[in-house]
């Protein structure tokens, strides 16, 4: 018999978003997501803004002639126009673009630029342009029929970096003067450029950039990556009369990983290789910097990322001066090189405590004691403010769903008062001027879209920039009350869950539940913060159905430590976690337990698949992109948290959808890009077997030439998921 649980409702129980009045149309699918008839629900702040070295702001806008810069003053709020649009298209027609191709890639805003925003680095019809904005002119850095990714200055300004194909190169600013610095690069090696695995799963999805620029600008370090071991997947694309193979190279679980190694290149071309300090043995190099003085730095980890080691370098050679180990394994999502202060001493973080907390070292590596302390985690580290001996840093202190900016002296012990600097409760990005005097604040919460304000050291708010118009459309529609409360698992731990009553909510009535999801460790789905979902989930309260998100103790924001428990067994802790809240959404009397629909994409998608497969408690399920079986996903994700298969066969059996697809339980609704490059459509086509093999039936929605994101930029796919869950949802709930 499952033990009683018990709730802690949140002091600031939240009111309903808005009160209703009769004029607004009701929510729709149509008025969500059809991109004919879309009303903006979820906008976010339109103001671009960034940070120069002198602490002026760079405003860009996008208009309708195209882009435009402006200077802004956060003192006085004076702008000077920098560029506009036409000014920019001229320059880089008169410096040889097409005009045309420059259009577009204005349009695009992907600009790189540099230390003092005062030029930028922008990629037309794949040759580099370098556009100054005080002179207001353009100059063509390349001129060759390959393309050039990833352009990044020197810290002099004087030079750029890029990549052509698997090599590394760089170009003179002032006169456009081409220097090819390694040469070897091909389809399986690749120099200061990263393959598949290590962009999606150490330095961040999108960002295959593996060279750092010297601070002296006289040389650059970089990674060599050899994936000739790697196995080649291949994914077909359908949508022509001519099939297209789409080939790369991805390490499942068990399999050889790239091979990496750390050079250092000068301006001629001349490569030094570090040693390697492990003799061989298989290892992950996931960051890698330079001190401010110019000493090389780097962290490694084993293979199954158990221990780290940050590295400094004199030479080829190398010392390990910080060693992290855990009980399961070391979060490479938290890893940041160290932040240097004036002295050579420096701030490290660390999940030690099992939470995340920043700590001071003496240079060579002495721990001097910790800077922050508390059963909280931090969230970020913006920086340090030398002259005032002042840190600057994100954390969730207040609350374990919601995020702040704090300031705290270097001088105290961690245990005095830190300052609070953000006073809205909520969710707060904070980005800091370079001389922490001001600073950009994103602030939402549950109720209230994102808006943009300009705070000043202290944190009291000098200027609301963009309080976000979306907030309008909110204005007259009826919508449920929103409540966070904290549910109590069987053994004790309390997890933070949200739930949406139905418009019109009557305490005697039972109302059909819509759980979403998403489970993987350490990335939490309750937050008091403005999400992407919620005009979805307000339509379902619309239509009288209870909205329930729950995190397991594994996914929340409590401390690292808090997922050990699913090492090694992905699944079933999580599964027992939501079940234990489903039991405490029963015992309200207001929830029917018998009509329970369960849904989730990517590691959700895992998670919804195997509650259908491994309880009885769920009626239906919408499946997105899912892993089914762990053996098919790639090696640095997995193996973090199960090992290897080869040292965990046990893990990798009982974490199986696959094996288990004959205790279907419910309805189940198969979500899939036919070109997820991430989550491969294997997963699911190697499910639909099992449960043919087993005489189940499902259902299956794909998206022809979608990734992972699956609909992200597809407006007209977007809109078919929630149509095809929509429809799934009134036809079997």
């Amino acid at each position: 018999m499952r033990r009683a649980l018990l709730l802690s409702v949140l002091a600031c129980g939240l009111a309903p978003l808005a009160y209703a009045q009769e004029k607004a149309a009701p929510l729709s699918v149509d008025s969500l997501f059809n991109p004919a008839t879309k009303v903006e629900y979820a906008g976010f702040p339109k103001a671009r803004l960034s940070w120069a070295s002198d602490g002026s702001l760079i405003a860009t806008e996008f208009g309708k002639e195209g882009i435009s810069f402006e200077k802004v003053d956060p003192k006085t709020w004076k702008k000077t126009p920098l560029f506009d649009a036409q000014l920019l298209k001229a320059a880089l027609k008169a410096a040889g673009a097409d005009e045309k191709a420059a259009q577009m890639a204005l349009g695009m805003g992907r600009f790189r630029w540099n230390a003092p925003r005062t030029a930028f680095v922008v990629s037309v019809a794949d040759d580099l342009y370098l556009v100054d904005l005080a002179k207001v002119r353009a100059k063509r850095l390349t001129d060759t029929p390959g393309e050039e990714i990833e352009p990044t200055f020197s810290p002099d300004g004087a030079k750029v970096a890029f990549l052509r194909g698997s090599d590394l190169y760089v170009v003179t600013t002032a006169d456009a003067k081409e220097t090819r610095l390694t040469t070897g690069g091909d389809e399986t090696h690749f120099n200061g450029r990263l393959d598949w695995v290590y962009q999606e799963e150490v330095y961040g999805r999108g960002d295959f950039k593996a060279f750092w620029w010297a601070p002296d600008s006289s040389k650059l370090a970089y990674l060599n990556l050899d994936e000739t071991k790697v196995p080649v997947y291949t994914l077909t694309d359908d949508r022509a009369s001519d099939q297209k193979l789409l080939q790369a190279r991805y390490p499942k679980a068990g399999d050889p990983n790239p091979i990496a190694r750390l050079g250092v290149v000068d301006l001629s071309g001349h490569t030094t290789w570090t040693t390697d300090p492990y003799n061989g043995a298989e290892t992950l190099i996931v960051r890698v910097d330079w001190t401010p003085s110019g000493q090389l730095m780097a962290a490694w980890m084993n293979r199954v990322q158990t221990w780290l080691d940050l590295r400094t370098y004199t030479g080829a050679d190398s010392k390990a001066i910080i060693h992290e180990q855990t009980k399961a394994w070391v979060d490479t999502e938290h890893t940041e090189l160290p932040t240097f202060l004036p002295d050579g001493s420096f701030l490290w973080q660390s999940d030690r405590t099992g939470h995340h907390h920043i700590y001071r070292y003496t240079k060579d590596g002495a721990l001097m004691g910790a800077v922050t302390r508390g059963d909280w985690d931090v969230r970020g580290l913006f920086g340090v403010d030398a002259k005032a001996k002042h840190i600057y840093f994100a954390a969730d202190a207040r609350s374990p769903i919601s995020v702040d900016a704090y300031r705290a002296d270097l001088g105290k012990s961690p245990d005095e008062k830190m300052e609070l600097l953000t006073a809205r409760i909520g969710w707060h990005r904070v980005s800091f001027d370079p001389k922490f005097r001001y600073a950009l604040d994103t602030w939402s919460d549950i109720r209230t879209p994102a808006q943009l304000s300009l705070l000043d050291a202290d944190g009291k708010t000098l200027r609301v920039i963009d309080d976000n118009p979306a907030k309008q459309a909110w204005k007259d529609q009826k919508l449920g009350e929103v409540t966070f409360q904290t549910v109590k698992t069987r053994d004790g731990f309390p997890m933070e869950t949200m739930l949406i009553k139905p418009v019109g909510f009557d305490p005697a009535k039972k109302y059909p539940v819509y759980e979403h999801l998403y489970g993987g460790p350490a990335a939490p789905q309750v937050a008091n913060a403005w999400d992407r979902e919620m005009p979805w989930f307000q339509f379902l309260a619309q239509q009288g159905y209870l909205v329930w998100v729950c995190d397991n103790r594994s996914a929340s924001a409590k401390g690292i430590a808090s997922a050990y428990g699913i090492y090694k067994n992905f699944g079933a802790q999580e599964l027992q976690d939501h079940l234990d809240g489903l039991k405490w959404l029963g015992d309200q009397g207001f929830a029917d337990l018998s009509r329970v629909c369960i849904e989730g994409w990517s590691y959700g998608g895992f998670m919804s698949s195997y509650a259908l497969t491994h309880s009885t408690a769920y009626k239906l399920g919408i499946v997105g992109a899912p892993v089914t079986d762990w053996h098919l996903y790639d090696s640095i994700y997995t193996e973090r948290y199960m090992d290897t298969p080869q040292a965990n066969p046990e893990g990798y059996k009982t974490s199986s959808v696959d094996l288990a697809a004959k205790n279907l339980h419910g309805k189940m609704l198969i979500m899939h890009g036919t070109s997820d490059d991430n989550v491969h459509p294997a997963n699911t086509i190697q499910l639909i077997q099992a449960l043919q093999n087993a005489g189940k039936d499902y259902q299956l929605q794909l998206f022809p030439g979608s990734d992972h994101g699956s609909a992200f930029g597809k407006p007209m796919q977007l809109w078919s998921i929630y149509r095809a869950r929509w429809d799934f949802i009134k036809e079997n709930l």
